[in-house]
C-alpha cells in the first residue's frame, strides 16, 4: 500500500499539508445539512487547525496536541475539554499521513484479519481497531472502517470512509472524493478541491484567535 501511494519515504517527508474541501452533509436520520467548506491545516505529529464554514455548521478549532479551543456560534470560544477534546486529538492522529505510517509507531499492532485488509490496534486497547481495505489490483485504499470491539463476539463498524478518485500530489495520491458513513448511513460526500504539502506555517499562525471569530478560510469555498 505504501508503494503505491508513492512510497514511504515520500510520505514520510510530508511535514504539513492545508487543504480545502467542499461537502454535502446529512446527519444521520438522513436529514441534509447543505453544503460546507472546510479549511484544514495540519502539522506534524498532531497539531490542527479547522475553520469551516455552512448553514449549521460553522466552527473554528485548534488544538496544540495536548490542549486547544474552538469558537462555536452558540457557545462563543471556549476551551477544549471532554468530548470536544477527544475528537480534537482523533481527528489529529487519524489524517491519512499519520494512518499510512502506522506502522512506524510502536503503539500500534498491524495484522490483517482478512485478505487485503489490514488491520490496525493499539496496544493495550482491546475495544477498537481501524480496518483499510485495499483494492485487490492496485493495492490503493477503498475504505477505512473503525470497529468497536466493545463485545469481542460481535464487532460492530462504527464510521467508514470510503475513498475515490486518487490523484498524485508531489509524488504522493491522495483521494479527491471521500464519503463518509455513521452506523452505515452516509453522512458526508466531501470533494477535495486544493492541497498543498508540506505549505508554509507555523504555530503562531495555527494558534491565532480570529478577532471576529469567524473562520479565516482564506478563500476557500470562493
Amino acid at each position: 500500500m505504501q508503494r503505491v501511494l508513492g512510497g514511504k519515504a515520500k510520505i514520510a517527508a510530508i511535514n504539513r499539508f492545508e487543504q480545502c474541501v467542499r461537502a454535502e452533509a446529512w446527519d444521520e436520520t438522513g436529514k441534509s445539512h447543505g453544503v460546507v467548506y472546510k479549511r484544514t491545516r495540519w502539522t506534524k505529529p498532531t497539531v490542527l487547525r479547522l475553520d469551516q464554514v455552512g448553514a449549521g455548521d460553522t466552527y473554528v478549532l485548534f488544538f496544540n496536541g495536548v490542549s486547544g479551543w474552538e469558537i462555536l456560534p452558540d457557545k462563543g470560544l471556549v476551551e477544549l475539554t471532554g468530548d470536544e477534546l477527544a475528537f480534537a486529538e482523533g481527528y489529529a492522529k487519524g489524517v491519512d499521513i499519520n494512518l499510512w505510517l502506522a506502522d512506524e509507531d510502536i503503539n500500534n499492532l498491524l495484522a490483517s484479519s482478512k485478505d487485503h485488509v489490514i488491520s490496525i490496534s493499539s496496544k493495550g486497547d482491546p475495544t477498537h481497531r481501524t480496518d483499510i481495505t485495499l483494492n485487490e489490483k492496485t493495492l490503493l485504499p477503498v475504505s477505512e472502517s473503525s470497529i468497536s470491539l466493545t463485545d469481542a463476539s460481535h464487532p460492530v463498524e462504527m464510521q467508514k470512509r470510503q475513498f475515490e478518485d486518487w490523484k498524485t500530489f508531489d509524488g504522493v495520491k491522495f483521494p479527491r472524493r471521500i464519503i463518509n458513513f455513521h452506523h452505515g448511513r452516509k453522512v458526508a460526500d466531501i470533494q477535495l478541491l486544493e492541497l498543498e504539502l508540506n505549505a508554509a506555517m507555523n504555530l503562531s499562525d495555527l494558534s491565532r484567535r480570529p478577532e471576529n471569530l469567524k473562520p479565516q478560510m482564506s478563500g476557500c469555498g470562493n
